[in-house]
């Protein structure tokens, strides 16, 4: 019975240890299998010696010393082999070689152990009981290692592996101890007495147990370490570091989880997107860390207020969600409200005191959305429009309003992908004297067909590239495209491009510029940059400087629709425009308008009077036309010279010409232009 329990003991170690073994790679997987083979040479040996320390011979018995330590090395030695064979490629194959070589070393431990046994009578064997003890060795064997090395079966892989190598050593032994035979003789002077095989054999299976539970607690430390560390790798990956909340991996497992909760009990689950305001303002004024630590006591805060079916979690930057079950409106609303107070409350961040709030959008499970990924965008759009409203208080998603915001971000992803992937088109709309009738120019103006929806405005899609980012890269296409249109004609006529006043903000666009320009090779002289005095008024200082270095390139610079928004004669003053751009709002008001004419006088006489030339936008008619010459507009731009077109593949397409290849002075004919 020890001898069973050593035996059954050990093979759990044994495949334990194996186990830890097959999931290692280099040194590692060395010192499992080190561990492996000593515990298995212990467990094998153990069981002999235990068992034969039983075996009742009818003689004197005696070990011989050498022969019993070589038997050990034997067991050890053997089955490293084979556990290294097991585990050296990832496959059936060699798990049963493996297992078979495990089952010859049992076999060899076995026969070399019984050559120490030492007997007073004559030993003889039954060769058919000896064979039939290898085969059963080597084939349950060759099974357990074959159960270890497979996946499928589950979690039954390591009691099968374990029962089948119990097997192979217990039917090994008693198999072949049915074929010993002894016949008496009683020569031995020294034959060890029934009280010193008992003592020798607790000893043996004391040894052998300390050996094994060695093999057994290094496996289960492991374990535990490993478990330790995966829980805080598993911790790590799905919560935020700076406020220990969820992050976006670990609350879209919550949502999917809450979200089967509330379909098996009937309930409904609010869904809140928030996104914190005057934050940047934050970071700005009082640097990083104090933003992170705003970010922190919010969170710690709003945790706070989670009930026991609540989650709040940051999903990155200044956005956070939060989710509820719940059966009644009213709960919802008080979930809410303890939410904006939270946000809403002042803070004391070190020698600062802040108010922070946010714009917050619901979205309700199953009203407004069936599943998670419909929930969180009807959620977002709510919170967009609480923000683009300026709502005091939170908005619930809306289908019919949320569509409209719906339209602008899906815009906005396909814009996105129109610059990476090269689809939009530059057009140019001539720039002529009206004083010679000679081409001066060409404006860029950007222009983007949607494959589904057709041509967009460039009212609607610029503004969306400034809400979400994208006008810079979008600038920089544009500018880029128009260089290189440029360098390609004719002539060298001047190319005029755009800037937002994003873009003017920007520190790093003279920079720009001047890449572009090495890149294209156009020469500074050629190309001229509109913007409106909006732009400057943002931050005037800084849109000086930058226009001044921009200048300095030897770029051109227009002020872009003057007589609307600030039109200040000190900004005039203060930078030296190479042209002012009249607004089209005047133009279009010349027929029949006597003040609209003195406006204009008046703007003309300024620009004379500070050497800036002025042009013209919108001329669509004759008549207007005719009001600039007499009045001594220098130049002007419209439908009556010219539509925007673009560039052909041909050639310089956007200069309308006559049959003489020269600009055509006077008015051109619509339908070409077109």
């Amino acid at each position: 019975m020890l001898a069973v329990f050593v035996c059954c003991t050990g093979a759990f170690a044994i495949v334990q240890m194996f186990n830890r073994a097959q999931g290692t790679a280099g040194m590692q997987r060395f010192g499992w299998l080190f561990l492996t083979s000593v515990g298995a040479g212990a467990t094998i040996w153990c069981t002999h010696f235990v068992a034969m320390l039983a075996y009742k011979a009818g003689v004197p018995v005696a070990l011989d010393p050498v022969l019993t330590i070589v038997s050990l090395i034997v067991a050890i030695g053997g089955t490293s082999i084979g556990l290294a064979v097991a585990t050296w490629r990832q496959n059936r194959l060699c798990s049963i070689a493996g297992g078979i070589l495990v089952g010859a070393a049992i076999s060899a431990m076995h026969f070399t152990g019984m050559a120490a046994y030492r007997v007073d009578g004559i030993i003889e064997w039954r060769w058919p009981y000896v064979i039939a003890s290898l085969l059963c060795a080597v084939t349950f064997a060759g099974a357990a290692f074959a159960a270890l090395g497979t996946g499928q079966l589950g979690r039954y892989r390591i009691p099968i592996g374990t029962g089948l190598l119990v097997t192979a050593i217990a039917t090994l032994h008693f198999v072949a101890m049915t074929a010993l035979r002894i016949v008496p003789l009683r020569l031995s002077a020294t034959p060890l007495d029934p009280a010193q095989m008992h003592a020798l054999g607790l000893a043996t299976a004391l040894v052998g147990l300390v050996v094994i539970a060695t093999g057994v607690f290094a496996a289960l430390i492991d374990r535990w370490t490993r478990s330790d560390a995966m829980q805080r790798l598993h911790h790590m990956a799905m919560s935020d570091a700076l406020t220990d909340l969820p992050n976006r991996v670990g609350f879209q497992n919550e949502l999917t989880r809450q979200l089967g909760i509330a379909r098996a009990t009937n309930t409904r689950l609010g869904f809140v997107a928030i996104d914190l305001d005057r934050f940047k303002e934050i970071n700005d004024v009082h640097g990083h860390k104090a933003g992170d630590d705003v970010l922190a006591a919010l969170a710690h805060r709003m945790r706070g207020e989670m009930g026991r079916h609540d989650v709040v979690a940051r999903l990155g930057g200044d956005e956070f969600v939060a989710i509820t079950r719940f059966e009644d409106r009213l709960q919802l609303a008080a979930f809410v409200t303890r939410i904006e107070t939270a946000l809403k409350t002042p803070l004391s961040i070190g020698q600062f005191d802040t108010s922070v709030g946010a714009s917050i959008g619901i979205a309700v499970y199953p009203e407004d959305a069936g599943d998670a990924e419909t929930l969180a965008n009807n959620a977002d759009l709510a919170m967009y429009r609480a923000k683009s409203e300026g709502s005091p208080t939170p908005c619930f998603y809306d289908a019919p309003l949320d569509q409209i915001i719906r339209d602008r971000r899906e815009l906005a992803n396909d814009l996105r992908r129109a610059i990476d992937e090269n689809r939009l088109e530059v057009h140019y709309q001539v720039q002529a004297s009206i004083a010679t009738q000679e081409v001066t120019g060409y404006e860029a103006l950007l222009r983007w067909t949607h494959p589904e929806r057709g041509p967009i405005s460039p009212s609607v899609f610029i503004p969306i590239a400034e809400e979400n980012g994208l006008i810079l890269p979008l600038g920089e296409w544009v500018m880029r495209r128009a260089c290189t249109d440029a360098v390609g004609w004719e002539n060298d006529l001047k190319v005029a491009v755009n800037v937002s006043p994003v873009q003017l903000a920007h520190a790093d666009l003279p920079r720009l510029f001047h890449q572009i320009m090495l890149d294209t090779g156009l020469p500074p002289r050629r190309l001229e940059i509109e913007l409106t005095e909006t732009a400057i008024m943002a931050d005037r200082a800084h849109a000086l400087h930058v226009l001044r270095q921009i200048k300095a390139l030897g770029v051109g610079v227009a002020l872009d629709d003057f007589g609307t928004g600030y039109s200040s004669l000190e900004t005039l003053r203060a930078f030296p425009f190479d042209k002012i751009k009249l607004d089209r709002l005047f133009v279009s008001e010349l027929d029949g308008s006597p003040e609209t004419i003195a406006i204009i006088r008046a703007v003309l006489a300024l620009g004379k009077s500070l050497s800036i030339p002025v042009l013209a936008e919108g001329i669509e008619t004759d008549l207007q036309l005719d009001v600039l010459r007499r009045e001594g507009c220098d130049e002007a731009q419209g439908f009556l010279l010219g539509y925007p077109q673009p560039v052909s593949a041909a050639g310089p397409s956007p200069f309308i010409e006559g049959s003489d290849g020269k600009p055509l002075p006077g008015r051109n004919d619509l339908s070409n232009a077109a």
